[in-house]
């Protein structure tokens, strides 16, 4: 008997496709366009071919704010990701406390990146925002304005206060999913709280973990609302990531040939570290 197919149901996927073709592909292929081509206005454009591409992959801008979004992206991860696992393994597993802990993790991260930013930007200042002002009577030379450590040091608390109960809540969904039979088990061998970690509690994490590493890491390294509201990428260019100098140079200096091939080579590095990290954690838990 020959199996007949009803396609009826791609009807009800068309919507849902034509929108993301509207809303994602569309505007790549401008970008795509953009970057192969020139222009001066009044819609005339002149081919370029590979031109844009080139100048961005040999200008000492582009590498600079390369390495300061790695950098950035590889601080937070060190702190963040950590400091997340700590904090999960010692959040309460019943009672009171888990709603309670739950919804305290959950604030910061219903704070949109703009607002982040101004209370930052506040709580940084030292003649009125409670952080400058302490520092300064604590006798620290603290200007965010003006230091490039104090900048630095400045944007990545703010990242830490804000992203790192996204790592607690998936490390925690992961260690309330253990069962209760192998903490009894590891009891019962006498295991040491690190073996328990090591041997039960990571290896159940590590799904999760991967989601969190990727997910931070792509947020972290195409960040740019919070130090464009904090330091406008200053103190000269200390803070300036890719993401605010794409816009600079898109709006600002109008190089929109430039700033298209930027923003794909762009894209595209995030998308290979991206299946990198994949990748090498993947690999790593199928041969454990």
């Amino acid at each position: 008997m020959e199996r007949t197919w009803n396609n009826k149901a791609w009807f009800m996927v068309l919507p849902v496709l034509l929108l993301v073709a509207f809303s994602a592909v569309i505007p790549l292929m401008t970008v795509v366009n953009y970057s192969v081509q020139d222009t001066f206005g009044n819609n005339q454009f002149f081919w370029a071919g590979t031109d844009w591409f080139t100048e961005i992959l040999h200008s000492d801008r582009f590498w600079a704010a390369l390495g300061r979004n790695l950098l950035f992206s590889a601080i937070i991860l060190t702190i963040e990701i950590p400091l997340g696992i700590l904090i999960a393994l010692n959040m309460p597993k019943k009672g009171l406390g888990v709603p309670v802990c739950l919804v305290l993790m959950s604030l910061p991260l219903l704070i949109p990146w703009n607002v982040v930013g101004t209370i930052w930007q506040v709580f940084g200042r030292v003649d009125i925002g409670l952080l400058g002002f302490t520092l300064k009577a604590l006798g620290f030379d603290y200007n965010y304005v003006n230091d490039v450590f104090d900048a630095w040091v400045t944007l990545i608390v703010m990242d830490v206060w804000h992203w790192t109960s996204l790592v607690v809540l998936l490390c925690y969904a992961g260690l309330v999913s253990i069962p209760e039979a192998y903490y009894q088990a590891a009891k019962i061998d006498g295991a040491s709280r690190w073996a328990v970690f090591r041997h039960i509690q990571l290896p159940k994490m590590k799904r999760v973990l991967l989601i969190a590493f990727l997910l931070r890491f792509m947020d972290s390294f195409m960040i740019y609302t919070e130090p464009f509201v904090v330091t406008g990428g200053g103190p000269g260019n200390s803070t300036t990531f890719l993401s605010i100098d794409l816009v600079k140079m898109a709006i600002g200096q109008f190089d929109l040939g430039p700033a298209a091939a930027m923003s794909i080579i762009y894209f595209l590095i995030i998308l290979l570290l991206s299946w990198i990290f994949y990748t090498v954690m993947t690999s790593s838990d199928d041969q454990a």
